[in-house]
């Protein structure tokens, strides 16, 4: 990687009383690009992103966005806001239930870009446009829409504030498997259109080839092997790397039965 990349995190650690969540983890993500961050539940990966996304305080190291380091004064909030959004794994909780998804998207608008009237209507038209939501569901509470189109609302919304960097936290986890493969493709897409970078937070190792160009697992709290997506892939070097490959379900799988 050449120049200065678009977020780097450095040395990140963050202890819980006697626990340690994270131990000295690095990543960095160039503009435009696609990192997974991979690991069991309990290796650190979750904790790491809300770090880096500023929900959590790094206990040490830092955070930058094109080598500026991120401050956590107040003030700042609304700029790191509009540089790093999140969506998470369950939108249903990430959503006003009593607010129209319309409303839970212009709200974003209004504070971030200023927007009213006119111009905020047709953004959200267009942000949903983006999203393959319509003027139905823009209309609808959050209990009348699917999972999937509940995830294509939180992806929509993240977008409203044009962040640079949009971190996935086990954002298809929770869908079935047909609707994973319609979320994956929809963010491939964005990706392809507008530059943003993606920071995807997951346990499988299957759907990263997906998305994503590079790869770190994570374990313990720290990083045990990192590389391109295709390398790591095909031919991992860590044990742990390998276990969790094998762990991915193969065409043709069926559950093995109990014995009875």
């Amino acid at each position: 990687m050449t120049g200065t990349p678009l977020l780097q995190a450095d040395d990140l650690r963050k202890t819980y009383g006697g626990f340690v969540a994270v131990d000295g983890v690095s990543l960095t993500l160039r503009d435009g690009g696609s990192l997974a961050v991979v690991g069991e539940s309990g290796s650190g990966k979750t904790t790491t992103a809300r770090m880096i996304a500023g929900l959590e305080r790094p206990t040490s190291g830092r955070v930058s966005v094109s080598g500026v380091t991120r401050a956590e004064r107040r003030g700042d909030r609304l700029r790191r806001a509009g540089e790093i959004q999140m969506v998470f794994q369950d939108p249903y909780s990430s959503l006003d239930r009593r607010q129209r998804v319309r409303d839970a998207i212009g709200e974003v608008l209004a504070l971030h870009e200023r927007l009213s009237g006119t111009a905020l209507r047709a953004r959200v038209a267009e942000l949903l446009d983006q999203v393959g939501l319509d003027g139905r569901q823009a209309d609808a509470l959050p209990r009348s829409l699917s999972g999937g189109q509940r995830q294509r609302v939180a992806i929509a919304r993240a977008l409203a504030v044009r962040p640079r960097v949009l971190i996935l936290d086990e954002a298809v986890a929770a869908l079935d498997v047909s609707v994973q493969a319609q979320i994956l493709t929809l963010l491939a897409g964005i990706r392809a259109r507008s530059g943003v970078a993606y920071l995807f937070i997951t346990h499988d190792l299957g759907i990263v080839r997906h998305v994503c160009d590079d790869v770190a697992v994570m374990r313990g709290g720290r990083v045990v092997e990192r590389g391109p997506v295709e390398r790591v892939l095909s031919a991992p070097e860590h044990p742990y790397t390998r276990a969790l490959l094998d762990s991915v379900p193969r065409r043709g799988w069926t559950p093995r039965r109990g014995l009875t």
